[in-house]
């Protein structure tokens, strides 16, 4: 089940299925203003540097951090999963030096942040093996099957798929992600064809696509238990002043995050 949560000024979700101290952030409990209001986590958006780094300092506090010890990556929608190392800790409003949609570690005290603001996050955790992951799941880097790639890092470090805990947190939902023919077509190769129940035709001629319920059916697939694995129910298209949405705005936005990380 996932909750709602504040610290102080900051709402955000959580997942009681995972053990480890996590967060999928909202809009709410920053200090940026203008499109980027108010807890904008996308640092080369156009936001104030200055008001993207107290957000991220505000962010750190739900997980007892500092703004610069987060991992983070350049995500460009492929499936490249990098494990991440205490070196890997990155400055706010600096580039990171490599290219990854995922992130995955078996240390201690470093948080993984991957950004959203559509594409559905997934946050993996295997309390027993202490391996964790933060995975951005957009349609592209979905079909590459970069939760593949997570799981088979997270068993490199120790980690077994059925001890893994999985959220899949608000992002865009089934009545708003209308598709060419492309993305089914690409869904169900990705799937193996196991892919009843997530389409469904429009009077346009157009196809939705169940993002969230594909991304659940490949973690089923990879040997989780159906029982370990949670999926919000918010649409970030819906509920567009609580979540940036890349489709409700036309890409004048920011980012929200979620972050996970190992005690």
């Amino acid at each position: 089940m996932f909750l709602e949560q504040r610290k102080n000024d900051l709402i955000y979700r959580t997942s009681d299925l995972l053990p480890a101290r996590h967060a999928f952030t909202t809009r709410y409990g920053g200090v940026s203003g203008g499109e980027w209001a108010t807890l904008n986590l996308g640092e080369h958006r156009g936001d104030d540097p200055a008001c993207v780094r107290e957000n991220f300092r505000r962010a750190g506090t739900i997980l007892g951090v500092g703004a610069d010890d987060f991992a983070v990556t350049r995500q460009v929608h492929r499936t490249e999963v990098r494990v991440a190392a205490p070196g890997d800790r990155h400055t706010v409003n600096t580039q990171p030096p490599y290219e990854a949609d995922g992130l995955v570690t078996g240390a201690a005290n470093l948080p993984l942040m991957i950004f959203i603001a559509d594409c559905a996050p997934v946050l993996l955790c295997d309390p027993a093996n202490r391996v964790i992951a933060a995975v951005h799941c957009g349609w592209r880097s979905s079909v590459g099957d970069i939760l593949g790639a997570a799981v088979e890092k997270m068993t490199a470090l120790g980690a077994r798929p059925q001890s893994i805990r999985a959220a899949i947190g608000p992002s865009i939902g089934f009545d708003h992600f209308e598709t060419g023919p492309e993305v089914p077509e690409a869904v169900t190769r990705y799937l193996g064809g196991d892919t009843d129940g997530l389409f469904r035709d429009t009077a346009n001629g157009k196809t939705l696509v169940d993002l969230r319920g594909a991304n659940r059916r490949r973690l089923e697939q990879l040997g989780l238990d159906a029982a370990h694995i949670d999926v919000s129910d918010e649409c970030t298209v819906c509920r567009s002043e609580k979540y940036w949405s890349h489709r409700a705005t036309g890409g004048r936005r920011g980012s929200q995050c979620a972050m996970i990380i190992l005690d």
